[in-house]
């Protein structure tokens, strides 16, 4: 699962999203185990690839209307990303009592922190490029 990450996804978003699967993220929502609720976690990556879809019909099209949508989705999307960050954070710091298994730890705590830290500091880039870009800044 290491090896997630493919190429255009630098932040390793797609790897994040494996990773929680392969370690029972699903299957820990019938036992309350994860602290991220399957909709927050497919709502994340599902805006974030409808932002991806609008900004490149933008590009061919050169329509401002489609980057100012694209700038609203992906706001949503750092929204979702924060929530995530902010259910993550405590299951990373708390400590592992020596009779868990792996079975009984939420599959959040097996996201690597280089990963995490990466893919929400990369992921603020296209935010602000795309509202660049909204804007005008740079433009012909």
């Amino acid at each position: 699962m290491e090896g997630c990450r493919l190429a255009g996804d630098p932040g390793g978003g797609r790897g994040l999203l494996a990773r929680w699967i392969a370690r029972g993220g699903l299957r820990q929502q019938r036992t309350g185990t994860t602290r991220f609720p399957a909709a927050l976690v497919f709502g994340h990556f599902l805006l974030a690839a409808a932002g991806l879809v609008i900004w490149i019909v933008y590009l061919a099209a050169d329509r401002g209307a489609l980057a100012w949508t694209s700038f609203g989705i992906l706001v949503a999307v750092a929204l979702l990303g924060f929530t995530l960050f902010g259910r993550w954070l405590p299951v990373h710091r708390a400590p592992v009592p020596a009779t868990a298994g792996e079975e009984t730890a939420p599959a959040e705590r097996h996201l690597p922190v280089l990963v995490v830290a990466a893919h929400g500091l990369l992921g603020a880039a296209p935010l602000v490029l795309v509202l660049l870009a909204a804007l005008g800044v740079g433009g012909s």
